[in-house]
């Protein structure tokens, strides 16, 4: 699997800071982004039903992480062509491709990456017929399957969401979960919002097009 374009630059995270937990300059990942990087530099997320996928490739001293919010967008090719690059990064078939591609391009060999996944928490109280969190927890195993890439550990499913915390010189994860109300509303807040919005902006071609032959 390879995505046909370089994402867009602002799918790349930009939020640096330095994190007091570990004692580190930090990138922090927001939904439908991504980050590569071979300094010692933490990569940092929140989750709910959204997951996240961090590679390393230890020899190559290369790491990075990716956060999507759904598995796929139901169209065909990787992130469906009629949607631009960072738009597609929501999904997690583009958001992988992505990932992997950089990374290979920072140095590392796709033989050599291991993975670790977070996330897909059933935090959306109103959404748990759409069952998002299993679904995206599913996703990223089977692609990892596909693509022959060990996972070298994982915190999928389960009612928390969860901030983690990778870091790249040792490829350790740091994994809190999410139990102060005002922290999991904020994240029902985001998540909810942002899924409202996409369902809104993928109903609006359909309407768009009725009646047109």
């Amino acid at each position: 699997m390879t995505a046909p374009n370089a994402a867009a630059p602002e799918s790349v995270a930009s939020h640096h800071y330095f994190d007091r937990d570990v004692g580190l300059m930090a990138v922090k990942l927001l939904p439908s982004e991504y980050y590569v990087t071979s300094s010692n530099t933490v990569l940092s997320t929140v989750l709910g039903s959204c997951v996240a996928a961090c590679l390393h490739d230890r020899e190559a001293g290369v790491a990075g992480m990716n956060h999507f919010m759904l598995p796929d967008d139901g169209e065909s090719g990787a992130g469906g062509a009629a949607r631009d690059a960072a738009e597609s990064m929501r999904y997690g078939t583009y958001a992988m491709d992505v990932l992997i591609r950089e990374l290979v391009r920072a140095g590392a060999r796709r033989e050599r990456l291991r993975a670790k996944v977070f996330g897909g928490g059933a935090v959306l109280a109103n959404m748990t017929t759409l069952n998002i969190g299993d679904r995206n927890a599913d996703f990223v195993l089977r692609y990892l399957r596909e693509e022959r890439i060990e996972v070298a550990a994982q915190d999928l499913r389960g009612p928390h969401a969860r901030r983690v915390c990778f870091v790249p010189a040792t490829g350790k994860a740091i994994v809190r979960k999410l139990r102060a109300q005002t922290e999991v509303r904020q994240v029902q807040h985001e998540e909810g919002e942002l899924l409202r919005r996409l369902s809104t902006s993928r109903a609006a071609p359909a309407a768009d097009n009725k009646g047109i032959q």
